[in-house]
């Protein structure tokens, strides 16, 4: 996930709908999800410390893979660069359901001190860094291991066909390539057989064991943006000779403030206009030629996304012209809004709630965090929620972020299997 992501201290209701008495799949998924779980927790580990940044996930790829075809699933490799697609042919007939989990980490330097912790270093943009699982992916890699192994062992109930996809570059591919959801996509992970619904999670600090979400859009979509400045080099000690481009960016900077606190209606949505880098100059008697800032654009409505990138635009030429410069936007590939399809998570709410044995949420607020899951939704109804591992001292995208409850991880091997099971034999009724 790209940005913080987290609920801390979620309220978790009980589920209204949640039987008291196990259901359908229930005992035996949950019989088989607590006889896995010391291996999810020791894949987890495994997977924490060795990390692999987006696109370059080959160790865990190959993990993955061996797992899957040991349980005698079907299954394609070197998907979108380092993805693994596994399709599990249940021994009923029936529909296709797919279940997703990323796998890359972050160039952050690990600083948790657990036994495990990361200690792998990598290039990333041209400079040496730390890598490290700081967003959780780790355990969505060994949670959806557990529930194939789960589901494979259940193939003769299974009513329909489970689709695996472990997903590589979610936080984005390197500079230059392709990959993540869009890559999946185009090169088949939704096709032959194309399943009709998707089911991801996300773990976050919150109540152990805790699952939370909310209908219809529930995560930002984003848009990263580079601000190319060009001016005139000057002296330090003489700006009036050239063109002052320190004070161009800061008046931008400080419009950009504007925008997102005075020129739109704040009660409509969430909207955040984040400047992150400022990048010029090379000595401080020296005003530079060019600057480059860097930002992200968060945005819930379609209508106050385009509103609101016209401003940024309009915003940069009146303030490089009014300088004697000139400026431009560049524009990244967005992550479009992360959406809920309403009638499946409806429908899936009793589910999850047994899953979680009632510790659920099904209206958290707007995160303005984004997710590439949504690039699988605007292709077929899909539900994301986030399960909670407890509250480690740094949020995700941290170095001091960790799964702290660990038993948390065999709620979302629940999850995942009921989620499959109960939607694919909804089908059949």
């Amino acid at each position: 996930m790209r940005k913080p992501h987290w609920i801390a201290g979620a309220a978790v209701a009980l589920a209204l709908s949640a039987p008291a008495a196990a259901q359908g799949f229930d005992t035996a998924v949950f019989a088989k999800a607590k006889a896995v779980q010391p291996k999810v927790v020791a894949w987890r580990r495994d997977i924490h410390e060795h990390p692999e940044l987006g696109n370059n996930e080959v160790r865990t790829a190959a993990l993955v893979a061996a797992h899957l075809e040991k349980l005698g699933i079907e299954v394609r490799t070197g998907v979108a660069k380092t993805g693994v697609v596994g399709v599990l042919k249940g021994g009923r007939p029936g529909g296709v359901v797919a279940l997703r989990a990323d796998m890359d980490a972050l160039p952050v330097a690990e600083q948790t001190g657990v036994p495990f912790a990361s200690k792998v270093k990598a290039t990333y943009n041209g400079a040496e860094v730390g890598v490290m699982h700081a967003c959780g992916h780790d355990a969505h890699v060994a949670i959806l291991m557990g529930a194939a192994e789960v589901l494979a062992s259940m193939k003769d109930q299974i009513p329909g066909t489970v689709v695996f996809l472990f997903q590589p570059a979610e936080e984005g591919p390197p500079a230059g390539e392709e990959g993540g959801a869009p890559l999946m996509i185009k090169e088949g992970a939704l096709a032959n057989p194309a399943p009709s619904a998707v089911f991801g999670l996300h773990v976050i600090p919150g109540e152990p064991g805790s699952l939370v979400w909310r209908s219809g859009p529930m995560m930002a979509a984003s848009d990263g943006y580079e601000i190319k400045l060009k001016g005139k080099q000057t002296h330090g000690a003489n700006p009036s000779a050239g063109i002052d481009i320190a004070s161009m960016q800061a008046e931008i900077v400080l419009a950009f403030n504007q925008i997102a606190a005075r020129q739109i209606n704040v009660t409509r949505t969430p909207t955040i206009l984040t400047v992150a880098t400022v990048h010029g100059g090379v000595r401080g008697n020296i005003i530079p030629d060019d600057m480059t800032l860097s930002g992200t654009l968060r945005t819930f409505d379609p209508a106050l996304r385009k509103d609101i990138i016209a401003r940024i635009e309009k915003t940069v030429d009146s303030i490089a012209t009014r300088y004697g410069g000139k400026g431009e936007v560049v524009w990244n590939t967005p992550n479009p809004v992360t959406s809920n399809d309403p009638a499946l998570t409806a429908k899936m709410k009793p589910t999850l709630g047994r899953a979680a044995q009632g510790k659920i949420k099904d209206d958290i607020d707007f995160i303005t965090g984004a997710e590439d899951f949504s690039y699988y939704q605007q292709k077929i109804p899909g539900l994301f929620y986030d399960l909670g591992i407890g509250f480690p001292k740094g949020v995700n995208h941290s170095p001091f972020f960790n799964v702290m409850d660990e038993g948390a991880m065999e709620v979302g091997v629940r999850a995942q299997a009921l989620t499959a099971l109960d939607y694919l034999a909804g089908l059949k009724r």
